[in-house]
């Protein structure tokens, strides 16, 4: 059983830039690097033509379905390692038929369940209007999916420890079952060089916010802050990367946020390659990360890596990688005073910026897709051999 035999499923699109879908493949390269055979499963393999987003991810579980009894009919797989939602329904329907027995393994890529809450709360106070159709899936059904996937799991992999406590509380699952499983940074991001920061009061400080312009990254409570910290600090620019999704402002819209006579000072790069992020942080300090809900927080990491002080908020996933005052600020949720008092505190105090620069530098070394991919390997094997002598 050195080698297994892996079959990875994603309710998304496998594009190496995006999130969960990155990590997917980040993990897939870790296993073959190390001789396992791995196959994939995603929304790419099902029909386009006419097919929405939402209606083809609520018809994933139908299609993986068949497509592992596909699989199961002409060999045996070792380990069938899918997103949340996605296992369900073989399970309930053909698990106990099949000859074959792979072992079962549900991943979280963030908690739709920690999520669904904070989009709740968002809504209490007025900062997101969700659809009516919301609780009819994402808000309902979908949520019913991902829990039965869990409770159909012999394996479960979880970002933090969040996650962990909310599934083993509230799906009645035995925490033995349920392991804690960071995501990683591809090694192009370690020990890259580190730069200090020169003193001169004139120099520059560069502010960066990677991710999606939407609710649940905070934007709406980063807006009045960053405005304000621009208006205060004349040798401050602000630099959003990867603000493009189908429901995020434009880059106009995004401009449209801040007061025009600031906009020379604002940077708005709403698509780029992965790869190339550690040049579009060189120069920059300073990661905004004003998260609502946050399973892991992968660009967090990746800028701390590229020599940027975090400031971040105390959600479940940069909990696990920052410690306040150590190597990042760590802030409340939606709490746009914390945020620019925070900006304030280290453009104006270049010793309390380079010593945060430098310990989270050194903490982002600590996550190597290598190393997690290898705690997933060893949690298989584990399983494996504990079902072989049960």
């Amino acid at each position: 059983m050195n080698k297994l035999k892996i079959l990875l499923a994603l309710h998304y699109d496998l594009d190496g830039n995006a999130g969960a879908a990155g990590s997917t493949l980040s993990l897939s390269k870790e296993y073959q690097k190390d001789n396992h055979s791995v196959s994939h499963y995603s929304t790419d393999n099902l029909p386009r033509k006419g097919i929405s987003g939402t209606i083809r991810r609520a018809l994933f579980p139908i299609f993986f379905c068949q497509h592992i009894n596909s699989i199961l009919s002409r060999e045996d797989i070792d380990i069938i390692d899918a997103s949340t939602g996605d296992i369900w329904l073989w399970k309930s329907l053909f698990k106990e038929k099949s000859k074959r027995r792979p072992l079962i393994v549900t991943r979280s890529h963030g908690l739709e369940h920690l999520e669904h809450l904070s989009r709740l709360e968002e809504a209490r106070k007025n900062n997101l209007k969700l659809s009516w159709k919301y609780p009819l899936y994402y808000g309902g059904l979908f949520l019913w999916e991902v829990k039965k996937s869990f409770q159909y799991a012999d394996l479960i992999f979880v970002l933090n420890s969040e996650e962990k406590e909310y599934i083993a509380n509230n799906f009645a699952i035995e925490p033995h079952r349920i392991y804690i499983t960071p995501n990683g940074i591809p090694d192009s991001f370690l020990n890259l060089p580190f730069t200090s920061f020169p003193h001169e009061e004139e120099k520059t400080i560069r502010i960066a916010q990677i991710g999606t312009y939407i609710s649940r990254k905070g934007v709406q409570y980063a807006k009045f802050a960053i405005n304000n910290t621009l208006k205060k600090f004349q040798n401050v620019e602000f630099t959003f990367l990867g603000t493009k999704c189908p429901e995020c402002l434009t880059a106009e819209q995004i401009y449209a946020d801040f007061e025009p006579e600031l906009h020379h000072r604002i940077h708005v790069i709403p698509q780029y390659q992965h790869t190339d992020l550690p040049n579009l942080l060189r120069n920059h300090h300073i990661k905004l990360f004003p998260t609502i809900s946050e399973g892991f927080g992968k660009a967090l990491v990746e800028a701390m890596a590229c020599g940027l002080a975090p400031i971040t908020t105390a959600t479940a996933g940069p909990l696990e990688i920052v410690q306040h005052e150590k190597n990042g600020i760590i802030i409340p949720v939606g709490d746009t005073d914390a945020i620019e008092a925070s900006l304030a505190s280290l453009i104006s105090n270049r010793e309390l910026l380079e010593i945060l620069r430098s310990s989270a530098y050194a903490r982002a070394q600590r996550f190597s897709w290598s190393q997690m991919a290898q705690i997933r390997i060893n949690a298989y094997k584990d399983f494996l051999n504990k079902r072989k002598y049960s």
